[in-house]
């Protein structure tokens, strides 16, 4: 279905959102249509968040909003749409539209696999009327669904549209770019030099890719690095739990801006607990890279001074390799928490892979490992 008469057929101005592969020619055409517009079209924080902002738009204009996301978004939505959205509650009627990653039948990564098998239920215990479209799905049938939606709406509860890979079409072609000169591949390959056999907690995405084929072309072992191919957010969680019970041992976290933004009171844990031992380093591209490149706010914040702000003893920023590297050194060797935001690039190689070894395979490698710091 063309991705124009999706639109047409859902029929609202107001669009939020966390971008999403499955989505791409949704992010695409809203970004083309709208840009980033308070009016129009927002590309907030994480999917709660996003359930928030459009229930506001709701009280202020009484029209109906529309919430877009990966379907591991799910689990971000569950206590708004039960606490605040609900026709029990305060009936506010909402529209999701649901990628659906990990579609059971589907190929797809490990971190999918669950979540594609629940996706629909979860709806379902969420009381959310759902629909699939697929490349199958006629226009004609998608207004059907829609007359019915409108009348659930029209009693505060809320429906959702869960989308097939490749469900939707012909999108305008955007591109996604900003002035930064340091290519994130190469930044993973510095940070690789730098910490030795210290283990890594790397964040979701195409970093975790990188320093999975970074170890391979430089014949090392994965048993020094923690992949978080999921959980989009939690990675710097995870290493402060690795941090606070390896003390005599420098751990580090590979982050990325999404996952930053996505749960940021982390930072604020971190800072609080201050581990001497864990060093955050934050690659930032404003941008949402490895579900299709739309923005995030990350570019428009100063992430050193909210870091300083939540305690960090030690934080900066970077722009070029020469900084990059003195202050991996200096965090290296500082038994203080520390923070380095990398400014970077949008954009990978094409035939950039996959890990190759199993997520179980990769926690044990890792934990063995620990075992023996």
């Amino acid at each position: 279905m063309k991705v124009e008469k999706f639109t047409q057929i859902i029929g609202s101005d107001f669009y939020t959102g966390v971008p999403d592969s499955q989505l791409k020619a949704l992010c695409n055409y809203l970004m083309d249509t709208y840009g980033i517009d308070p009016k129009h079209h927002v590309i907030a924080a994480n999917e709660g968040n996003c359930t928030a902002l459009a229930a506001g738009y709701h009280l202020a204009t009484g029209k109906v909003p529309v919430v877009y996301m990966q379907n591991s978004g799910e689990g971000n939505i569950i206590n708004p749409v039960a606490s605040l959205l609900n026709d029990k509650v305060y009936a506010i009627p909402v529209i999701f539209i649901v990628g659906w990653r990990g579609e059971p039948g589907i190929h797809d990564e490990p971190q999918h696999i669950y979540q594609g098998e629940v996706t629909l239920k979860l709806l379902e215990d969420m009381d959310i009327a759902s629909f699939v479209i697929g490349k199958e799905t006629t226009e004609e049938e998608m207004e059907a669904k829609m007359e019915e939606f409108r009348a659930i709406l029209a009693t505060g509860k809320d429906v959702a549209f869960v989308i097939r890979k490749g469900a939707l079409t012909d999108a305008p072609k955007v591109e996604y770019k900003n002035d930064n000169t340091m290519v994130r591949e190469q930044i993973i390959q510095h940070i690789v030099k730098a910490t030795g056999e210290d283990p890594i907690i790397s964040t979701t995405g195409k970093a975790s890719r990188e320093l999975f084929e970074t170890r391979v072309a430089n014949n090392q072992s994965h048993k020094y690095d923690f992949l978080t191919v999921g959980s989009m957010g939690h990675s710097s969680s995870i290493a402060l739990g690795v941090a606070v019970n390896k003390p005599g041992q420098k751990i580090w976290c590979v982050d990325g801006d999404g996952a930053v933004l996505m749960h940021m009171g982390s930072m604020a844990v971190l800072g609080a607990n201050k581990p001497d031992n864990l060093v955050h380093v934050v690659i930032n591209n404003g941008a949402h890279e490895t579900v299709g490149g739309m923005p995030t706010v990350a570019s428009q914040i100063d992430v050193v001074a909210i870091a300083k702000a939540c305690g960090y003893p030690n934080a900066v920023s970077v722009d070029n390799f020469e900084d990059l590297d003195k202050e991996l050194l200096a965090a290296k060797e500082r038994n203080e928490l520390s923070l380095i935001e990398v400014k970077c690039s949008i954009g990978a190689r094409e035939d950039l892979g996959r890990p190759t070894t199993t997520a179980l395979e990769n926690k044990q490698n890792f934990m063995d490992y620990l075992k023996n710091l």
